[in-house]
Order: structure tokens, then C-alpha cells, then sequence
């Protein structure tokens, strides 16, 4: 034992709960429902700090994008172009606003470029990133469109059949 310290308070905090079963219970139920609490708000941090790092991982990824491609041989034309198209849904008009990262060309051409990073975002496969790439065909009303992968710094040329 601790020379000095004086232990009488555990003999009587021992023999008030022994005393008070009531209030020993209530007092384990309240350390198990703060630990909960605190262990679902450090999952809570955790997360927010793992989508933030993913975000700003991204964003600097992005950002490299445009020295990337000139140095691929392409002309950047606009950085965050936007467009508007018109849908009929049900008969109405309903107005479309869309944005991409890039309009660049390159030998004569002209591409909308789209830059993903992660491991699913910048695949073909992935069904999203098809449809987004195939909206922006449409709406730019370019030759193709560059899927650009900013993990692997590599970029590809995706093309729609038209029939």
C-alpha cells in the first residue's frame, strides 16, 4: 500500500453500496451507458476525420489534375465548365445545370475530362461513374470523354457508340 494514504473511504463507499444495492446497480448501469456514449461519439469523430482526409486527399488530387493534363499534351479549354440542358419529364420542361471538371482538346478534338480518385470511382465498370460519363457526352456534345485517374495518373478516352 501507499504510505500516507488513508484508505477509510473505500471501506465506506464498500459498505454504502452494500447497504444500497439499488444505487451499486444504478451506478454500474450509468458507467455502462457512458461508455457506450462515448465510444459511439469517438466513432463519430473517427469517421468524420477518415471522410475529411478521403475529401482533401481528393481535392489535392484534383488540383494536380490541370498540370497533368497539359503535360499529357491536352489544351485546357475551361476548369469547372457548366452547362444547361432541358428535359421533358412527364411533358414538363425541367431545366439541368451540370458541371465537369475540364474541356480540353487535343489534335483537333474535344473532351470533356472528369477526374475521380478512390479505388471505385475512376473503374468503367463502375455504373455512377458510366452514367456521369455519358451525361456529359450528351451535354458538352464533345467526341469523347476523358476519364482521369488521378491514383494511377493515367488518363482514358471514353467513347459511347451512337446507335
Amino acid at each position: 500500500m501507499l504510505a500516507g494514504v488513508d484508505w477509510a473511504w473505500s471501506d465506506r463507499v464498500w459498505r454504502f453500496f452494500q447497504a444500497n444495492p439499488g444505487y451499486a446497480l444504478s451506478l454500474l448501469l450509468a458507467l455502462v451507458v457512458l461508455a457506450l456514449v462515448l465510444r459511439a461519439w469517438a466513432r463519430r469523430v473517427w469517421r468524420r476525420f477518415v471522410i475529411l482526409s478521403r475529401q482533401r486527399r481528393a481535392y489535392d488530387l484534383e488540383r494536380g489534375a490541370l498540370p497533368f493534363l497539359e503535360a499529357q499534351g491536352f489544351f485546357i479549354e475551361a476548369v469547372q465548365a457548366r452547362t444547361h440542358y432541358r428535359l421533358l419529364v412527364d411533358g414538363e420542361p425541367e431545366d439541368i445545370e451540370l458541371r465537369v471538371d475540364f474541356i480540353v482538346r487535343k489534335q483537333g478534338r474535344r473532351f470533356a475530362a472528369d477526374v475521380k480518385t478512390g479505388n471505385e470511382a475512376p473503374r468503367v465498370r463502375n455504373p455512377a461513374t458510366r452514367r456521369q460519363l455519358l451525361e456529359y457526352q450528351l451535354a458538352y456534345q464533345v467526341d469523347g470523354v476523358l476519364l482521369v485517374d488521378m491514383e494511377a495518373r493515367a488518363v482514358r478516352c471514353v467513347q459511347f457508340p451512337e446507335d
